[in-house]
């Protein structure tokens, strides 16, 4: 993923819920995951700790996984697809 790719992707984490497509390393399982790292969704899902700052050159990005209930990261170099919003035929992050 080029550097402004993921800083857009930084950026939409950072104002809302994004859906990230990506492959998993160890099972190459593709993942649906929606996160974020929007101070305001961290609070209502009693997330204390916020991620303020991120280096667009890393090869990662963590983000919490509103599935999952749980801070994730993932390689950008795996990312298939991102988009702003929850997948397609979801309520609050829980995947039909």
């Amino acid at each position: 993923m080029e550097r402004t790719e993921t800083q857009n992707l930084i950026n939409a984490l950072k104002k809302g819920v994004v859906t990230v497509v990506f492959k998993k390393i160890n099972t190459e399982e593709i993942r649906i995951m929606p996160c974020t790292l929007n101070p305001d969704v961290l609070e209502e899902h009693s997330v204390k700790t916020i991620i303020k700052d991120f280096n667009a050159d890393s090869d990662h990005v963590a983000a919490w996984a509103i599935d999952k209930e749980a801070w994730r990261s993932f390689r950008l170099n795996t990312v298939i697809s991102w988009e702003e919003g929850y997948p397609s035929g979801a309520t609050n992050g829980e995947v039909a």
